[in-house]
């Protein structure tokens, strides 16, 4: 079963100002996800507002059945992209969602802001 990248393309750093930039660091971030998550055999979707405007730029790993988790306080460049397309691809080998620290990306160490377990009578 894949899992899901759910990306706020509306986050925005404190230091984001209309002069200096011309899109939400959010989309930046989509864009960057979005061109490796097919190849690592995982989903994205782009959703306006996560509501973690204290931790932009901010993503959802998901499956159904299995543990989900938001992750926030990325910058909008290629390596966390990457580190993130690679935990997602972590997460859809997992049975439950829950994957290993150790074989967490050190892209996203650091950047967890919350666990969701499993809707009801969808536990894996």
């Amino acid at each position: 079963m894949t899992s899901w990248i759910t990306i706020c393309d509306t986050c925005k750093h404190e230091s984001w100002s209309a002069e200096t930039h011309d899109r939400p660091d959010g989309e930046v971030l989509a864009e960057r996800i979005e061109a490796r998550a097919a190849a690592a055999g995982v989903n994205t979707r782009r959703v306006s507002c996560l509501m973690g405007c204290t931790h932009g730029c901010n993503v959802a790993v998901q499956a159904p059945g299995k543990l989900a988790y938001t992750l926030g306080r990325f910058t909008p460049d290629d390596a966390a992209a990457q580190a993130i397309v690679d935990y997602a691809a972590l997460h859809a080998e997992s049975d439950s969602g829950q994957v290993p620290y150790r074989t967490w990306p050190q892209g996203v160490k650091g950047h967890f802001v919350t666990r969701h377990p499993p809707l009801p009578g969808e536990e894996a």
